[in-house]
């Protein structure tokens, strides 16, 4: 079965699908953008949850993933990935931020999870190129569906309209 990639232009936290992605950083107590959205809908179960993580293992190192509850949400888990600082792109970014869409696909299945929502990871604060990281998403994604998944449905949620554009044109010509 192939799996459908579908984009939306919305708020992720209003995703009726079985996981959200979160775009997280390496501590897991919520902060701003996606991160501070997801945690302030969620609730409080989700940050216990982090925090119970930390205790065990520590920070989350950047393009690794951790699965939580999804508290308060429509979604029923969230996948907490921390994407890379942009830092002109010779510190192995785009390797860093593929691996973030790959182990939260990887989680995802071994969750038993048929649908997930991505939002655009480090295209915020972390600065990481608009362009590129939709590239980057789109291709990891892709390849990954294209092998045999339980994935049926992924969906690409766009905050704002330019990264709305950029995916759409890359998606859809």
């Amino acid at each position: 079965m192939n799996a459908v990639i579908e984009l939306i232009k919305g708020d992720i936290t209003k995703m009726r699908t079985e996981a959200i992605v979160n775009a997280a950083n390496s501590s897991l107590m919520g902060g701003g953008g996606v991160d501070g959205a997801i945690h302030r809908a969620g609730g409080p179960a989700i940050l216990e949850e982090c925090r119970m993580i930390v205790a065990r293992q520590g920070s989350c190192k950047t393009g690794n993933a951790v699965i939580t509850t999804g508290g308060f949400l429509p979604a029923k888990y969230v996948i907490h990935t921390v994407g890379p600082v942009w830092n002109g792109g010779g510190r192995n970014e785009a390797i860093l931020l593929a691996n973030c869409y790959l182990n939260s696909l990887k989680l995802a299945e071994e969750y038993k999870v048929r649908s997930i929502a991505f939002p655009n990871i480090s295209t915020g604060i972390y600065g990481y190129p608009k362009s590129e990281a939709a590239e980057i998403a789109i291709h990891t994604v892709s390849l990954f569906i294209q092998a045999n998944t339980i994935i049926e449905k992924v969906h690409f949620v766009c905050f704002d309209e330019e990264n709305h554009e950029l995916y759409k044109n890359i998606l859809y010509l």
